[in-house]
């Protein structure tokens, strides 16, 4: 059995590589080459002065579209590219860790049955005001920032040819940094997957999910989205919301929670290329995720809009079944 899934992990690491390294390189390619233009310089310009506020210089913006509209993969391919201080990229971390793949991710939570504006107040809300928050709290982290096995170059690169050589080099070591982290990711996920590991840490995460003010019939949808995202984790959760009766308060509260801290270590162990203190980065999400879903369920709790809510949730179901 260990052979098999061991054999099945690493044809799923390397899928997965493959599929987010059609992502990454491209993106990697295009963006160092655009340095080299009057593009990029335009863009940083226009955007710069907004960036200022949270603490960010104007290039900033690449990875945080990039990281919104597609994923995390094509921001880190950005951030590659680019010159940042370590207090930069940590705060890119931050705002990318609870914001990104925007589209894919707020479809999810809705077919869940999130409402709309919950995913963008959470999600966006929560990466600048962390922003603002660190760039306040930190005074410290001006050094340029180290990105594993790549370099800063010294001087530019010349000619067209330079610059293509240039693009490549940190492209391919982008993808090489990534099959390190994801390869070895997808075999222990699998022979978890295997062992029923995801029924056992379910049930473990029954406590938590009570009290945190859920019911206990939330956690196998907590779980999914803590262990593998909710992109990746989609179906599992979506099915657990229908086969386990969570209710319409339940689901918000548990999405809110994973909307801030979800696929935990995947998301946390793709930003060591970039050379920032990952164990901070952990702890923030964690402890954003929990104090937020506290507030949230208290403030429901208190001014009894959670009872409102469950009748007419109630109410629709059982219209629905007539």
């Amino acid at each position: 059995m260990l052979f098999n899934s061991l054999k099945k992990g690493l044809q799923v690491g390397f899928k997965t590589t493959w599929t987010l390294g059609k992502v990454i390189f491209p993106v990697t390619l295009i963006v160092a080459v655009l340095q080299y233009t009057p593009v990029l310089p335009w863009i940083i310009k226009l955007i710069s002065p907004l960036m200022k506020l949270i603490g960010l210089s104007g290039d900033a913006a690449i990875p945080l579209v990039l990281g919104n509209f597609l994923n995390l993969y094509a921001a880190i391919g950005a951030i590659l590219t680019l010159d940042f201080s370590v207090k930069e990229v940590f705060i890119l971390a931050v705002m990318l860790s609870f914001s990104h793949n925007l589209f894919i991710e707020s479809g999810v939570a809705m077919k869940a049955g999130v409402k709309l504006w919950v995913v963008l107040v959470t999600r966006p809300g929560l990466a600048l005001l962390s922003a603002a928050v660190i760039n306040l709290v930190w005074h410290g982290g001006g050094e340029t920032a180290q990105y594993g096995f790549i370099e800063q170059s010294s001087e530019p690169a010349a000619g067209v040819g330079g610059i293509l050589l240039e693009a490549i080099q940190k492209a391919g070591l982008g993808i090489m940094q990534l099959a390190m982290i994801v390869i070895p990711l997808m075999i222990v996920i699998q022979i978890l997957k295997d062992l029923q590991w995801l029924n056992k840490f379910s049930k473990t995460m029954a406590p938590v999910t009570k009290t945190l003010g859920m019911q206990e019939n939330t956690s196998t949808t907590m779980a999914a989205g803590l262990l593998f995202g909710l992109a990746y984790g989609a179906g599992v959760m979506i099915q657990a919301v229908k086969e386990d009766g969570v209710s319409k308060k339940d689901i918000t509260l548990a999405f809110i929670f994973l909307m801030a801290c979800h696929a935990v270590v995947e998301d946390t162990l793709i930003f060591l290329p970039l050379g920032i203190p990952i164990v901070p980065l952990f702890l923030i999400r964690i402890g954003v995720a929990i104090v937020l879903t506290l507030i949230v369920g208290t403030i429901w709790k208190r001014t009894g809009l959670v009872k409102r809510k469950e009748s007419t949730y109630e109410k629709q179901n059982y219209d629905n079944s007539l």
